[in-house]
């Protein structure tokens, strides 16, 4: 069958998804995209584009697949009659009901609203984890028990009913060929792949990391990801006094730059206050990266339980007890694996599971 995918924000994990996807669909999964700037304009607008650009082709899908960032109302009542009679599914990646605004600022309502409504227009509602439709659903009814009158509560067991976890694919086996043929040697490498952004608390990782620096333990580090900012003064401050303990900072150009040095590290850290699902800490287990995560968030899905105590952390202290035991015992470190446990969202894996999913709710609603 036919699939056409709408994402208004074409970048990073939300095209990395829409490729995968395509790629290894056994549909004919047609991507109509804008790119990934301007994320309020888009919710507002991307909408009005992406209808005029289906109205254009010559298109005849059994579903359409959007995501969180498009207001699917809109698109509808512009596309119709074409679509009227077009399940729509809404994937979302995140949502800003629960996505933390930036520090000094407030929350707007209205992109929440969008994305309920968009909720309300869709056959059905995936998430990419239980952590994140549950934390939907917390939220939810205090969005519209914002509002005077008409707070429609009783809208939320009916998405409720239609919503479902759809874990993201990941390209992992393009890892594969960066592997080196040699192991690993020296002092502990610890590894930052995540944005260089507030939700993912950097301060606490290099409050961590001085921490250490100050026990004079032995390590080094890589610090990737991507910054969206100018000057991000934190990550700026830490390379000064991190000095030649740094082996990389910033963000890798290539991809092969990146499998390099997420197979060069030795240990992932994340400190995040947020996180839906997670890529950057899949690819880095992938490439046998002692993971060490905070209890808490989507983290404990992907981990198994019989490691749980060995990964995940509560509280800063014991993020430092976790670090210093690493760098103690770098044998057991890097010896360690959790790689089978996450080679199951390979797009391999997960590809088929996609194709039954939208088959059967297409399906459901003929």
């Amino acid at each position: 069958m036919q699939i056409v995918l709408l994402e208004p924000y074409s970048t990073g994990s939300h095209a990395a998804w829409a490729a995968g996807y395509a790629a290894h669909s056994r549909h004919e999964v047609v991507r109509l995209e804008l790119p990934g700037r301007f994320w309020k304009w888009r919710m507002h607008g991307g909408a009005v584009t992406l209808a005029r650009e289906f109205r254009q082709h010559d298109l005849q899908p059994a579903l359409l697949l959007a995501t969180d960032m498009l207001d699917l109302t809109t698109f509808l009542a512009l596309a119709r009659p074409e679509t009227a009679t077009i399940p729509a599914a809404l994937y979302f990646h995140e949502n800003q009901l629960t996505f933390p605004p930036p520090p000094g600022t407030r929350r707007d309502l209205h992109y929440g609203f969008i994305n309920y409504a968009s909720a309300l227009a869709a056959a059905a509602l995936f998430f990419n984890s239980r952590f994140h439709r549950e934390e939907f659903f917390d939220e939810l009814p205090r969005l519209l028990k914002h509002f005077p009158d008409y707070n429609e509560l009783d809208t939320i067991g009916r998405l409720r009913a239609r919503a479902h976890v759809l874990e993201p694919g990941v390209a992992l086996d393009r890892f594969d060929a960066h592997r080196p043929a040699t192991p690993r040697k020296g002092p502990l490498t610890i590894l930052w792949n995540h944005r260089w952004e507030y939700d993912k608390n950097p301060a606490e990782f290099f409050a961590a990391l001085q921490r250490l620096a100050e026990e004079n333990r032995p390590f080094e580090v890589i610090i990737a990801g991507e910054s969206f900012r100018q000057k991000p003064e934190e990550f700026l401050t830490a390379r000064a006094w991190l000095g030649s303990q740094v082996r990389h900072f910033g963000y890798a150009e290539d991809f092969a730059t990146y499998a390099r040095l997420l197979w060069e590290a030795d240990l992932q850290v994340s400190t995040a206050r947020h996180e839906f699902f997670g890529l950057a800490t899949i690819e880095a287990i992938y490439c046998d990266c002692f993971p060490i995560l905070p209890d808490r968030l989507v983290y404990p899905e992907y981990i198994p339980t019989e490691t749980r105590d060995l990964v995940l952390y509560r509280g800063f202290e014991a993020l430092v007890d976790r670090l210093r035991w690493a760098i103690q015992n770098p044998d057991a470190v890097r010896a360690f694996t959790l790689r089978p446990a996450v080679a199951r969202f390979a797009w391999e894996q997960m590809a088929p599971h996609y194709d039954e999913v939208l088959s059967a709710l297409v399906r459901a609603t003929q």
